[in-house]
């Protein structure tokens, strides 16, 4: 028996790696306004790199403290018609609820947000589209998680859209962490933008604590070492300097004005950096990386995201 109401929601943030050069996205968009036509849908971004499931996390962390309370639908799937668990997760009291796979593209922005509240698995055939077998099962954005995103607009309770899964079960999104070795900091590339700015997985307080002394720093890629400074924006680094800029979303991003610093330092995500003062930036480190769930900083004064606010789909 079906329960009577939940709460509906009006707003559908929508991220993938469908691009936009194929119908997916409008294909998905079209599902959801025919079940919920006054729900508006934002694009995030539909330019995650193909499978690229940590790529899509962090984008999605890093707009949740701007997206609008409703239903976000997270799509980057690698994994689409196997056994992996399709799922939606309320988080902030009910306040928003994220759907997507368990892949772990959800746990960055759950993480950030304070935890999920509870968790469903998108198993009940009534929100689901009655797509011909001889579609296949590739196409998950439209056949699975477009409906059950509607449904919940339009205020089916999350029970009933599945079976309840415990929270604690919910796949882990694990991604680096800065090391200390010696005087200098190894840190690691977590995304590059459409400008050549690389973010690492530093915290300004991190690189503010080496150059307090206003001691000159160095970054050095591979064997190509290079000076660095801090700068407050892209525009006031020096030249022939590397700046260390605090991005918006409040790590550290190695920038060069005007030019892309991916591009001039040979660096790409999963690339290592390594930060020193110029009296430590000869030394070379061969330790491994370490790993841990990590999510993205919270500004002061921010909200608390979403609440305030295979290689086939």
């Amino acid at each position: 028996m079906k329960s009577v109401a939940g709460r509906g929601y009006d707003t559908i943030s929508f991220l993938s790696d469908y691009g936009h050069g194929d119908e997916f996205v409008g294909v998905v968009h079209s599902v959801i306004a025919a079940i919920a036509p006054h729900v508006r849908v934002v694009d995030v971004t539909h330019g995650i790199a193909p499978c690229n499931v940590r790529a899509g996390g962090l984008a999605l962390a890093r707009a949740a403290h701007y997206l609008l309370p409703g239903v976000v639908l997270a799509v980057v799937d690698p994994g689409v018609g196997t056994n992996r668990r399709p799922v939606a997760v309320e988080v902030g009291d009910g306040a928003s609820v994220l759907i997507g796979p368990d892949n772990g593209l959800l746990a960055p922005v759950v993480a950030l947000v304070g935890g999920a509240g509870r968790a469903v698995e998108l198993a009940d055939a009534d929100y689901r589209l009655e797509s011909p077998r001889e579609l296949g099962s590739t196409f998950d954005g439209r056949d699975v998680f477009a409906p059950a995103a509607a449904h919940l607009c339009l205020g089916v309770p999350l029970s009933d859209l599945g079976p309840a899964v415990d929270v604690a079960t919910l796949t882990p999104g694990m991604l680096p962490v800065s090391r200390r070795d010696g005087d200098a900091l190894v840190a690691e590339v977590l995304w590059v933008d459409r400008f050549g700015n690389c973010q690492l997985n530093v915290d300004p307080a991190e690189v503010d604590e080496m150059a307090e002394a206003r001691a000159l720093l160095q970054v050095t890629v591979g064997e190509d070492l290079r000076t660095a400074e801090r700068a407050r924006a892209y525009a006031d680094v020096p030249p022939g300097r590397v700046g260390l800029v605090t991005d918006s979303s409040g790590l550290v991003s190695l920038a060069l004005p005007q030019r892309s610093a991916a591009d001039e330092l040979g660096l790409h995500e999963g690339s290592e950096v390594r930060l020193a003062t110029a009296a430590a930036g000869d030394r070379r480190s061969g330790s491994p990386s370490v790993v841990t769930p990590v999510g993205l900083s919270r500004r002061t004064g921010a909200s608390t995201g979403p609440k305030d606010q295979g290689d086939q789909p």
